[in-house]
């Protein structure tokens, strides 16, 4: 084709320095510094002024770049946007490739591929509870969203998608399933199924969007494993901070709702408590069962307020908000936990990762928002129950 200008010589394209240098007709080489490149300026058929990276210089001599901005005039010539057709390229590819992974795959879910494997490595776990604990966080989490999705189709969106508020909420949860699913994968890989790690992949990603949640220090928390034996040490002591404490954890509430807890707000036959809503978070009331052990908890402390469950000892006013953290202080404890991340981050991780029972009912047992709209979704009185069992396999958990 020929040429409007002379343009650039080879010796040019080859020593010029930082700039933009242009060869003509859209064509330009820029500079800066180590980084030398060619790009095609144009305009397309919708009118769209539009700059096309056509190649390193390192990759790139400036015949092939001319010849390269050549083929993008011809196509311009045709009414075809050049960059539109790369990129529709790139994307038929793209596709072209995951329909070979599912064809290769034999179309495997996801869920029917990872209960294979979890089948496969069965024996390698101590006992039948953390076989059953390794799968059940998938049932309840991924499978639910991605678990009919052919193995091969499944991508690091889908999954940071799915993981990233769990992660917010209960981080090593969410942790332990992104490697579940990346020892997945990886045994998809050796056999061929697939051609990368879409888990290995959210690794980074994770951690940088969850990093503000997961270093706060109200996450900061016992493993739920070693929370039995610290309240074995609470039990012992006599001080009221210490029953308000066993009482936080039994309850998985917040510490300003045990607090300021009167007497009234229980029920007349002692098995409920109802949290009023200007104590609440959300501004709501929240109806917590009372296991056994809670409410063996209240007996020790009935009869020192006629008004407040958990009361100072200086004056007629509950504890003070130190209290409890000077117990974990007593107990050694502050720099492992804080009260919160016993009473609600322990549990939280327990139920999760167990499969104490559904998400929406571990979320409505910490009077998170998101669980009253699919509370209404069930019959009120049986979700009630649901919570109540959960608490009380929590408390027979601590014992």
């Amino acid at each position: 084709m020929p040429r409007e200008a002379k343009g650039l010589s080879a010796r040019q394209a080859e020593t010029l320095g930082d700039g933009k240098h242009a060869d003509g007709r859209g064509l330009n080489l820029i500079v800066r510094g180590a980084y030398r490149a060619w790009f095609f300026f144009y305009t397309s058929p919708s009118g769209r002024r539009r700059e096309m990276l056509l190649d390193h210089c390192s990759k790139c001599s400036l015949k092939d770049a001319r010849d390269k901005a050549d083929a993008a005039r011809q196509l311009l010539k045709q009414g075809i946007d050049p960059l539109g057709e790369r990129e529709a390229a790139k994307a038929a590819a793209v596709e072209a490739t995951k329909a070979a992974d599912a064809k290769h795959a034999g179309g495997q879910s996801l869920r029917r591929f990872a209960r294979a494997y979890h089948d496969d490595i069965e024996a390698d776990f101590s006992n039948r509870k953390c076989s059953a604990q390794w799968i059940g966080t998938l049932e309840n989490h991924v499978f639910p969203t991605l678990g009919d999705k052919a193995l091969a189709s499944v991508t690091a969106g889908d999954l940071f998608d799915v993981l990233r508020p769990l992660y917010l909420k209960v981080p090593a949860t969410a942790r332990r399933i992104r490697q579940r699913l990346e020892a997945v994968y990886n045994e998809a890989i050796l056999r061929d199924l697939v051609a990368a790690n879409p888990a290995a992949k959210v690794r980074a990603a994770l951690r940088k969007k969850g990093a503000k949640a997961a270093n706060g220090s109200h996450l900061r928390a016992l493993p739920y494993a070693e929370l039995p034996a610290l309240l074995k040490k609470t039990r012992a002591l006599p001080a009221t901070a210490a029953r308000a404490f066993e009482f936080a954890v039994l309850t998985a509430a917040r510490t300003g709702e045990v607090l300021g807890m009167k007497w009234d707000e229980l029920s007349r036959d002692g098995k409920t408590w109802t949290v009023p809503p200007e104590r609440m978070k959300q501004r709501e009331p929240h109806t917590v069962a009372l296991s056994a052990a809670a409410q063996a908890v209240l007996k020790r402390v009935r009869g020192l307020s006629k008004a407040w469950v958990f009361p100072s000892p200086q004056r007629d006013a509950p504890l003070s908000n130190m209290a409890m953290l000077t117990l974990l202080r007593r107990l050694k404890a502050e720099k492992r936990t804080t009260v919160h991340g016993a009473a609600r981050t322990a549990f939280s991780t327990w139920a999760n990762e167990t499969g104490a029972a559904r998400p929406e009912v571990i979320e409505a047992a910490l009077a998170h928002r998101e669980a009253d709209i699919v509370r209404a979704a069930y019959n009120r009185a049986e979700f009630q129950a649901e919570r109540g069992r959960l608490l009380a396999a929590w408390a027979r958990y601590l014992r």
